[in-house]
């Protein structure tokens, strides 16, 4: 796997353009290949469309570092800098509802060689080609970091469908302390994929256009209170501890919260935080937390991606989400994959 650290200036907000050997300071992206070239990415898009869209629709929820014993504090987070919003860019109103088009599932191949999934979010962009996610659930921790394999998005995911095409991974970009360190208050990755694709009977692939300009893209918001509300968009599936399962994973759900911080020191999660949420673990990981969300525009600013759930209460049932806080580091590494052109494979 070939790894790329990029320099980032983050007092200024300014990508720097010095690529290095090792991270020059406290804040630098990790850029990793996915699929890199058409041909690879064919042979993904293959892989997951064939037989009727088969792998896609055996698929199960990743387990991995679902369940954390989180802490709920009253302290609050210290920004780093000031607060700042990039605005999201407003998608097609279809199919009628409230729920964000930008939602959908991430699919790979994990370490036990099997399809799974994650929640993840298409993102603006300069291409108009970026997705947001949890980190590990684009790189694999259980192989000391490398990249999860066959990785695509599926916007709008629902029982088995593909209605805006699938979209596969070209690079991923994350925090470097979450791949050299499993630092969990960096658990976040951006990934710029291709055009989306369709096939037909005859297996052939056909071009459904840019993500963003297909289903919409939502903003960026660094550096807020944790004392704000979000709304939680994600394909909970798992258990709750006493066993209840109250979602199917097979369409996109909608929570309601307050954030605060917290804490989950076994994940070395020491500035994280948390939202009221009754969404469960598995299935749910890479959820998006949208600050100022119109249910009319079907847009917000992302200020949260979900890597665990816990039980604050100890009655057996999942009540809190959590997410790295989102600052200038946040900011810095998502301004490393803006940039990047990826194109079609058709």
């Amino acid at each position: 796997m070939r790894r790329t650290l990029i320099a980032l200036g983050i007092g200024l907000g300014l990508l720097g353009s010095t690529v290095v050997s090792a991270p020059a300071q406290a804040a630098s992206a990790a850029t990793d290949p996915l699929a890199s070239t058409v041909p690879a990415a064919q042979q993904v898009a293959a892989f997951w469309l064939a037989n009727g869209a088969a792998n896609l629709k055996n698929a199960t929820p990743y387990a991995v570092q679902t369940v954390v014993r989180g802490k709920r504090l009253s302290t609050a987070v210290v920004p780093d800098g000031k607060p700042g919003l990039i605005a999201p860019v407003q998608g097609p109103l279809s199919p009628k509802g409230k729920l964000p088009t930008t939602s959908g599932k991430v699919f790979f191949v994990g370490a036990d060689g099997q399809p799974h999934w994650c929640t993840g979010t298409a993102m603006q962009s300069t291409y108009r080609n970026l997705v947001a996610t949890a980190s590990h659930c684009v790189y694999d921790t259980q192989r000391a970091g490398a990249t999860l394999d066959k990785w695509v998005f599926v916007p709008g995911y629902s029982e088995g469908t593909t209605p805006w095409g699938l979209y596969v991974g070209k690079q991923a970009v994350t925090h470097y302390d979450f791949v050299a360190y499993a630092d969990y208050d960096r658990d976040y990755a951006f990934v710029n994929v291709y055009n989306g694709v369709v096939s037909s009977s005859s297996d052939v692939l056909t071009d459904t256009g840019r993500l963003v300009d297909n289903v919409g893209g939502q903003g960026l918001t660094y550096n807020q209170k944790t004392t704000s509300s979000v709304d939680v968009f994600g394909y909970p599936a798992g258990p709750n501890p006493d066993g209840t399962r109250p979602y199917t994973g097979q369409t996109l759900e909608w929570s309601y919260g307050k954030t605060f911080t917290a804490l989950a020191p076994a994940i070395k999660g020491e500035e994280l935080t948390g939202v009221d949420s009754p969404f469960t673990g598995e299935g749910s990981l890479g959820s998006s937390w949208l600050y100022r969300y119109s249910s009319n525009s079907r847009t917000g600013y992302l200020n949260g991606i979900t890597i665990s759930v816990s039980d604050t209460d100890g009655d057996n049932r999942y009540d809190t989400s959590v997410s790295p806080y989102f600052d200038s580091e946040t900011y810095a590494v998502y301004s490393a994959a803006v940039n990047l052109w990826t194109g079609s494979i058709a």
